[in-house]
Parts: C-alpha cells; sequence; structure tokens
C-alpha cells in the first residue's frame, strides 16, 4: 500500500489525458457519444459517494475524478456543432437501463449491492461506444480511457481495507477502459500481425 497523497498523481495524469481528448474533440477528430458520457458522468459521482460512505477516504478522489472528465467532455462537446456521435435507438435503450439502474441504486440500502448496480449502470453506457469504436475506430482516441487507467491503479494502490465496496468499481473501470484501447487500435494490431505473417 502508497501512501494516500500519491492519488494526486492519477488525478493530475487523468486530469491531463481528458484535456487531450477534449482537444481533439474541438479539432473534431474524436466524436463522442453523449449517452455514454453522460452515464460515465453521473455512475462514478454516485460511485464517490459510495465509496466515501464505506470509508474509502482519498481513493474516493479518483473515482470523483473519472465522473468529472466526462462532465468537461459533455460540456464541451455541447458547445461544439456536430462533434458528437448521432444517437440511434440502442443508445437511447442502453442510456434508460443504466439510468433505472442507478434508480434500482437509490432504492437499496446494501452497499455492495448498490455498487454492483453502479457498476452494471456503467457497463450498459459503454455499450454504445463499445460498439461505435468497434466499427469506426477512428472517432475516438485512447487519452480519455488510458487516464481513466492510470487514475483506477492509483487508486487501488492506496486502500487500506480490501472491501468489494471500495475497490470495485476501480478494477471494473480499469478493465473496461483496457476494453475500449482495445477497439481503438484493433484495425492497426490486426495490420501488424498481417504484415508480420506475411513477411
Amino acid at each position: 500500500m502508497l501512501p494516500e497523497k500519491i492519488i494526486f498523481i492519477g488525478v493530475t495524469v487523468t486530469f491531463l489525458c481528458s484535456l487531450w481528448y477534449i482537444k481533439s474533440i474541438i479539432y473534431g477528430v474524436v466524436r463522442p457519444n453523449l449517452i455514454s458520457w453522460f452515464i460515465w458522468m453521473l455512475a462514478p459521482l454516485i460511485g464517490t459517494f459510495l465509496a466515501i460512505k464505506a470509508g474509502a477516504g482519498f481513493t474516493s478522489f479518483g473515482i470523483f475524478m473519472a465522473g468529472f472528465g466526462p462532465l468537461l467532455v459533455i460540456i464541451v462537446s455541447l458547445f461544439r456543432k456536430n462533434v458528437f456521435w448521432k444517437i440511434n435507438a440502442f443508445d437511447i435503450i442502453c442510456g434508460l437501463l443504466s439510468i433505472l439502474s442507478l434508480i434500482l441504486y437509490i432504492i437499496t440500502n446494501n452497499l455492495v449491492i448498490s455498487i454492483i448496480f453502479v457498476i452494471v449502470s456503467d457497463l450498459l453506457a459503454y455499450f454504445p461506444t463499445f460498439i461505435k469504436t468497434y466499427k469506426f475506430p477512428e472517432t475516438e482516441n485512447s487519452f480519455g480511457y488510458l487516464g481513466g487507467i492510470i487514475n483506477n491503479i492509483f487508486a487501488l494502490l492506496i486502500i487500506k481495507d480490501w472491501h468489494f465496496s471500495i475497490y470495485a468499481f476501480s478494477i471494473y473501470l480499469i478493465i473496461a477502459n483496457l476494453f475500449e484501447i482495445s477497439f481503438i487500435y484493433r484495425k492497426r494490431i490486426s495490420r501488424f500481425f498481417i504484415k508480420k505473417c506475411y513477411s
């Protein structure tokens, strides 16, 4: 276990990665799915509350940053015309199911069940972006997601009491962000291996 204040390194890296992602939005390189980003803002902020309630301390600051970055992405996207991805029926269904999971969290007093609902909500929000990125990897860049991985690794390194409600959301975010990055680089990785096989 590392000193709690080391979380500020992870938070700083996350913030800088978020700024780089936002720069890509401004220049029209990245086209975020706003349904995904709205839930990614909402779920971590709720997760922060749950982690604090479970006694997470400084660890919760990392989870908070996981929601603050998406808030900035939404604000910038709304002020730029035609930068966000077109929302379809599937996106709306995933968004509604995500919100339903958050409502179930609100009516559940059990911390473990609550954090599971928050994770389910966040994961459902990932599906529209997973699909978009898998089909059109050029509409994303890895910086926003890499920042999430680094931030949550630092959050895990400072945990004192390994209770499910404290570590679960950070572990989930690391895995989800790794999947997203793998989709971003999917075509490049495929071309690399094809080239190696035929060289």
